[in-house]
Parts: C-alpha cells; structure tokens; sequence
C-alpha cells in the first residue's frame, strides 16, 4: 500500500525525496521525465480543476512558487560551503579562564597597592594623595630658612626599653633659594625644663624623654601632634622658628640604605689612631651565647669580634651597621673613639644622613619620582611628618638640587668657644649650656648668627666705637643703636684727643666686606685702610670714630 503524504503546515511535497530550497540538506536533485511506452500514444491531459488547501492557497501556486525558487538558485552562483566550526578544546577554554582571572588579579592587585599607597600617604603626610600632583614651597622663617626637627626612636626595636625616648635629634634648616643647608645635632642628655609638663623624671630633665612624654594616645594625629608639640618645645630652647617635624624608627633605618642599594660609604674621623670601636654591640657577633665559639663570633663579626669595629677612613656600611653606628657612643667597655660620647654619635649621624643622600642621587633614586613614592609607601607605618602631601615633590627637588658641599654642620662643642659641655645635675651625668643651666642666650646667639639671611649677623664681625664729639655719652649711645641694628659691638669708649669728622670708619684686615658695605651705607663714609689712631681689641675688625655733629650755618 502507497504511503499517504503527510502534510506539514498545510505544505505538501511536490515531488518525492526532495526538500524546500534544493541545496539545504544534501545535492540539488535532478527531475527524470518517465518515458512513454511504446504502445501508448500520449493522452492528451485535460485541466483538473484548482484544489485549494485549507490556507485558501492551491497546490499548484505552491509548486509554482517552489519551481521559482529552484531556478533562480540554479542559475545564482552557488554560496561557497563553510566547515562548520570546531567546538573548543579544553586547553583553550583554561586560557581564556587563566586570561580572565589573571586580568581580574591585576585589577584587584592594582586596587590593593593604589588603597596601600592612600593609605600610606596618608600615614606620612598630611592631606590628599591627589595633593601629589601639586608643588607648593615649604614654609620658612623670617630668614627664608625651613626649619625640621627629627627625632629618632626605638619603638619598632622588641624588647628596647625606652622606646619612645629620642635617641637623635637633629635640626635641618634649608634655604630654598640658595640651595645650602645646616644641620645641628641637639644633645640627647640636654638637661631642660619641661615648660609646666610633667614628666616620668618630673618637671625637668633630659630632653630626649619629652616627646614621649607629650604623646598622647596612638595613631597617626597623635604621632603628629607629638611631632608639633616637640617642634614648638625645641624652638623654644633653640630661638628657631620650626616649622616641620619628622620621627623616624629604625625601620626606617633600614628600608632607606635597602632601597639605595643596600649600602652606603662614610668616612670615620676618630681622635684615637685605631678609629672607633663599641662593644656595646657585641651581642650582635653572638658573644654572651653559651653556644657561640670564639671561631663563630670572629666570623661573623671579622676581624676581631666586635659589631662596631673601623679603622679612620671609608667604610662601607650596610642597613644594620648602618642603624648601630648611629647609636653608638662608647658606653660600655672596652670601646675606644667615643671619647665625646654622645657628641660623636651625633656626628656619625649627620655622615650618615648625607652618606644616604650621596647614595641615592648616585643609584638615581632621588631622580625617580616612581621609587620615592615606593619607599615612602614602603614606610608608610613607621615614617612620621607634619608635612603636607603638597609639598612632597618640593622635598624631593631640593635634595637633588642641594650638593653635599652646601650641607655644613654647625657643632655646639667644637672650636675655642663651645656653647656646651657635660656635666652632673642631682647626681645624674648630663650636657648643658656653658653659660649656666637653662641658659640658651649663647645657643641662640650662634643659630641666629649662622642662620641669618643678614650679612651683618652672619659675619659678626666686632666693632669699636670710639666718641670724639665732645658730647658725654654719645660713644655709648652709637653703641646701643648698633646692637638694635644686629650689629656686634666690642665697647665704647673716649677716643684720644684731636679734631675729628662727623663719622671715621678704620677697617682692620679683609672680609666681612657685608658688615663693610652696611656700615659705609649707615654712615655716608668710605672705609679707611690703616691702622687707627688708638689701640684696640686684636678681635676688633672694625672702628667707628664720632666727631663733632656739624652746625648748620644756614640756620637763623
């Protein structure tokens, strides 16, 4: 029995075998025309009335349609046949996996260090990171000079007692326009009065206990309101107008000679022949151990045993010999070079600080802007400042632009006339000024003097005043306006006998030619060369004759 076609949406095939659009599916299928029989003549077809399908539209029009279809397609060029695409491996979907995750990481990673780096910021300076972009100049003093106190600590050291007494304190003045700087090393035994604060040793004492005497609390506003509060304190002492603070722990000792290659040169320059040695540090080489052999503590400590050991000369250093020679001071037998004690700590500090400079303008770290942001991000939980994020790259420009020959040292013990001395207040060794507990005026006098943008502070150079005017008094009183001016005045007295102009200025030796120019402009004389009339003060470097004041003649 024939299969009854079956319908499909109201379609019915027009021939067998044969699929709607021809090509889909497999090879165009070719008509065959039956051919008649021999003894059959062809019967004419007579025309079958239209049968209409249940859309409304006959069999017939469908064919029709169809027949068009596959008779344009015959004669269109035939669409070159794709291969159908390959699933993907399983090794390639891992890499795009792999590809993904990886691009998320670097995403993540980059949110993680640029929040770290916020953060770090924040920790070291004070406001926004955005601020970075700025460049704002320090603040400075009625001299053009900016003014920093450091202070170092041993917070971050397990097991230190005292952590947060200051085992340095420096102050670094800079002069933006001149490019020079000076550091001055505040002794840590300086025996000063708390200014109505009372501390662990009362309402006086040394002054390496008040910063953390007045650190109130943790975190970053407490670090700096310590810093601020210490800034006004030494200020104080000092005559300065400081306007910045930093504290620095020896983490940070560490991580700066890490990051400018792991070593640093200084020179050491001891009064004793073998150079400096502190056995202080020994603990180091492993002496003190039951199990360290002396072959274990000279290999480790060559080439006698001891951690602080250098001839006078070179030495390279690295980050921890570098930490403990700034604290050495020869307080424990046997040592020798630390005869000043803390007075040579503190200039091993000041070599060392200009020793990391030095270093890394030479290892191109301070011409990087990339890896100062590094390291001070690498800082940011132990490094402490009052500055502001704005002025961050002000910083960075005058320690590249300040040469090392600009950087002097201004010593309070050194040459013929120290400011101070040690000595024993209550039973308790000490440093205080040579004029008197308490007493700053000649610590103030040589900062002022040194510090000075004035030519006539900074020379100092003494003056005589001598009255011939006939008029009591008036030597004196020239002295005293003089003072006022910041001029230094040796005396006054009478000059000897003999008719003088109105002013004679005698300059004695050469130099000070700012004190030179000041006085000729005050007085509207030019200086005289020779020797004056009267014998005076081998320290005298100028002379200022008064005559007579003359009459107006014109006057009625």
């Amino acid at each position: 029995m024939a299969r009854k076609q079956v319908s499909m949406d109201g379609f019915v095939p027009s021939r067998p075998n044969r699929r709607v659009g021809g090509i889909i599916g497999g090879e165009q299928p070719t008509e065959k025309k039956p051919k008649p029989l021999a003894e059959e003549k062809p019967v004419e077809e007579t025309p079958r009335p239209l049968r209409r399908t249940a859309g409304g539209i006959s069999k017939a029009e469908i064919d029709e349609s169809l027949r068009g279809i596959d008779e344009s397609e015959e004669q269109a060029p035939r669409p070159r046949r794709r291969d159908p695409q390959r699933p993907p491996s399983n090794r390639s979907k891992w890499i795009k996996r792999f590809l993904i995750f990886a691009v998320v990481m670097a995403v993540l990673v980059g949110v993680y260090v640029g929040f770290k780096a916020v953060v770090a910021s924040n920790n070291v300076f004070k406001g926004s990171i955005f601020d970075v972009f700025q460049n704002v100049p320090l603040k400075q003093d009625a001299n053009g000079r900016s003014n920093i106190i450091m202070v170092g600590t041993s917070e971050d050291d397990p097991g230190h007692e005292g952590g947060t007494l200051t085992d340095s304190m420096m102050i670094l003045s800079l002069d933006q326009t001149k490019k020079n700087a000076f550091m001055i090393s505040i002794p840590r035994d300086l025996y000063v009065k708390y200014g109505g604060t009372a501390c662990n040793s009362g309402y006086a004492g040394k002054i390496n206990e008040y910063y953390g005497c007045v650190h109130d609390g943790k975190g970053v506003d407490a670090d700096r309101a310590a810093l601020t509060k210490e800034a006004e304190f030494i200020g104080e002492i000092t005559g300065l107008d400081i306007q910045y603070g930093i504290n620095v722990n020896y983490t940070v000792m560490r991580e700066m000679v890490k990051a400018v290659g792991g070593s640093i040169t200084v020179t050491i320059e001891s009064r004793d022949p073998r150079g400096q040695m502190d056995s202080n540090f020994d603990w180091k080489c492993g002496v003190g151990d039951r199990k360290s052999t002396r072959a274990s503590i000279l290999k480790r400590c060559p080439p006698n045993g001891h951690f602080i050991d250098y001839p006078n000369g070179p030495v390279t250093l690295d980050a921890e010999h570098a930490l403990y020679l700034a604290q050495a001071r020869g307080d424990s037998a046997p040592t020798y070079g630390f005869e000043q004690s803390n007075f040579d700590r503190e200039k091993n500090q000041q070599k060392i600080i200009k020793a990391l400079r030095e270093k890394a303008l030479s290892a191109g770290v301070l011409a990087d802007f990339g890896k100062v942001s590094s390291i001070i991000d690498a800082l940011g939980n132990n490094l402490r400042t009052t500055f502001e994020t704005k002025e961050f790259r002000t910083l960075v420009t005058l320690a590249q632009n300040i040469k090392n020959d600009d950087i002097k040292s201004i010593s309070l013990i050194d040459g013929d006339d120290p400011i101070m001395i040690t000595g024993n207040v209550n039973g308790m060794s000490v440093v205080k000024p040579v004029a008197g507990t308490y007493d700053y005026t000649d610590l103030r006098a040589l900062l002022k003097k040194r510090l000075s943008s004035d030519p006539v502070i900074q020379e100092a150079a003494p003056i005589a005043v001598y009255n011939g005017s006939g008029v009591a008094g008036a030597g004196q009183t020239e002295a005293d306006k003089l003072k006022s001016e910041g001029y230094t005045v040796d005396g006054a007295a009478n000059a000897p006998k003999g008719t003088y102009p109105q002013y004679t200025l005698y300059q004695i030796g050469d130099g000070n030619s700012g004190t030179a120019n000041r006085l000729m402009q005050k007085y509207g004389v030019k200086i005289t060369k020779g020797t004056p009339p009267m014998t005076v003060d081998t320290a005298v470097r100028f002379v200022l004759i008064l005559g007579p004041v003359p009459t107006d003649k014109t006057a009625n």
